[in-house]
């Protein structure tokens, strides 16, 4: 049961990626009051986790409407977490940002905690593995954010800029490994 949770939890988290996250989280509230940081923090990993609730419960449904199979999605999600791995180890700087009271939801929320990577690691696990394991891995990653956002200055100190953004690009490279492990997976149960 355990590695099955693993199994669950280890994708989300990568697809998450919240260390990566940090340093663009730290632009937008560096100047605000702690207060406000942490109903910053709380709105998003709420508003986030309604966006993956949903998605995991008609995900499946989308999928039968539209005709896609299990191995249809498999593939185009590997390829498609490739991409974005591919493009979050190439980014060389953040863009200039300004806080504004929907900062929690867009850009927090989604895209930068529920973007694409997420979504598509959701509906894929969830063609395989207990909606259970994927809705605690979802909860237990989404509260992991929480706190890494809440301490997000404390890591900078400990780690360094770099050292954050050292820790989102080995992020980044897993993800691009699940994302061919999705391919593999996807063509073997096509062909086999």
């Amino acid at each position: 049961m355990f590695k099955l949770f693993l199994l669950t939890f280890i994708p989300i988290f990568v697809a998450i990626d919240a260390i990566g996250t940090i340093p663009i989280f730290l632009v937008f509230t560096s100047n605000l009051d702690r207060k406000v940081v942490k109903s910053v923090i709380i709105k998003s990993i709420l508003v986030s986790f309604v966006i993956c609730f949903v998605f995991i419960f008609i995900g499946k449904y989308i999928l039968d409407f539209l005709n896609i199979t299990i191995s249809d999605f498999t593939i185009a999600g590997g390829v498609l977490l490739f991409i974005l791995s591919i493009k979050s180890l190439s980014e060389t700087k953040e863009e200039s940002y300004k806080y504004d009271e929907g900062f929690s939801i867009v850009p927090l929320a989604t895209p930068l905690i529920v973007g694409p990577a997420l979504l598509t690691t959701l509906l894929i696990l969830e063609l395989r593995y207990s909606i259970i394991l994927i809705v605690l891995s979802t909860i237990l990653n989404l509260i992991i954010a929480g706190f890494l956002f809440l301490y997000a200055n404390s890591l900078i100190k400990i780690f360094g800029e770099h050292g954050i953004r050292g820790l989102a690009k080995i992020s980044s490279l897993f993800l691009a490994s699940i994302g061919v492990m999705f391919v593999r997976v996807g063509i073997k149960e096509i062909f086999f």
